[in-house]
């Protein structure tokens, strides 16, 4: 399965960013406000939203190449940094003069996160900058043997309706695999898809659900209407400690399969290892129902650790033997 996954070219599209941790100690409130003081002692940058998915497909060994855009800014110069230092290219890259480089801070004491401060600019691309952006996915799409493509959906305006029709559209004539991990925007923007990724949050957001909880038999119906409605083959939702589920429209199928049990650190970046691990193993040939269970599994993995981290191949195929899911 890994050899396989070894001759595989992703494209992954979407919004990519900084994931920025700055670590320290709190032993004063400040005479300025009634809030605490953070001593840092350690500040950690990682990359993030879309470039995690980049690392996580380079870590299962396979060939990723990462489109998306950032700001000429001060934060460009560390963005570039940290693609060199993992070995991912920069080609597919564009780099705007009116944008922000999209950075997000966790403040940290004694292991807590105490604040997030989200630095970006998530208004959509004006049409100069789509241009350039759809230029580049063209060219690379024109020049490259690729196997896969992955939206990698933040909401950050990148991704617009015009932009993800015409690139679905190339995709298909060329016959690859399109994956998304989407956001409420452009929920109902991929029509023809291979696979179909959200949360139950993003399910529930993208279809109008105000329900607060929804039962298997609920989310059977919703994915499978949606998935009928949009022309996708394969609809999958991350349930949170209740597992996945995955309904196959051309086998009308649907699984689930409950969490592993794990001491969970951190979900952030889980569902990039997710939807990487699960549009590895469709391009391998593995059935829909074993690519849910190991997708679940790698999800599981990447929690125990603190912070945005991308999936270790070796645990994986360490535990894909132990838990024997491997078709």
């Amino acid at each position: 399965m890994f050899k396989k996954f070894s001759k595989s070219n992703v494209l992954v599209i979407g919004d990519v960013m900084i994931d920025a941790y700055w670590i320290g100690q709190v032993t004063r409130v400040s005479p300025e406000a009634p809030v605490p003081v953070l001593e840092v002692k350690q500040r950690d940058y990682r990359l993030g939203g879309a470039a995690n998915v980049a690392l996580n497909i380079k870590s299962l060994g396979a060939n990723p190449i990462l489109c998306g855009v950032i700001g000429q800014d001060e934060h460009e110069s560390l963005f570039t940094k940290l693609l060199n230092e993992h070995g991912l290219s920069n080609e597919g890259i564009v780099s705007l003069p009116q944008r922000t480089t999209t950075v997000k801070y966790r403040m940290i004491a004694n292991k807590t996160q105490m604040i997030r401060v989200d630095e970006e600019d998530n208004t959509p691309l004006n049409p100069e900058e789509q241009i350039a952006f759809v230029k580049r996915v063209d060219d690379l799409i024109s020049r490259k043997s690729i196997d896969s493509i992955i939206f990698e959906d933040y909401d950050k305006g990148l991704l617009s309706q015009e932009t993800i029709a015409h690139i679905v559209s190339l995709a298909r004539s060329k016959q690859i695999v399109i994956a998304v991990d989407p956001k409420k925007r452009n929920f109902h923007h991929y029509q023809g898809v291979t696979l179909f990724k959200p949360n139950l949050k993003e399910l529930k957001d993208g279809l109008f659900q105000d329900d607060e909880t929804l039962s298997l038999k609920q989310i059977h119906k919703l994915m499978q209407n949606f998935a009928h409605k949009m022309n996708i083959d394969y609809m999958m939702t991350t349930l949170s400690e209740r597992g996945i589920a995955i309904y196959d429209r051309q086998k009308d199928n649907f699984s689930s399969y409950p969490a592993f049990l794990r001491k969970i650190g951190d979900v952030s970046g889980a569902g990039d290892t997710v939807i990487s691990v699960a549009t590895l193993s469709l391009l391998a040939g593995i059935p829909a129902t074993t690519v849910a269970a190991m997708a679940n599994l790698a999800g599981g993995i990447v929690c125990e650790y603190a912070g945005v981290v991308p999936i270790d191949a070796a645990v994986f195929k360490e535990q894909l033997l132990k838990e024997a899911l491997l078709p």
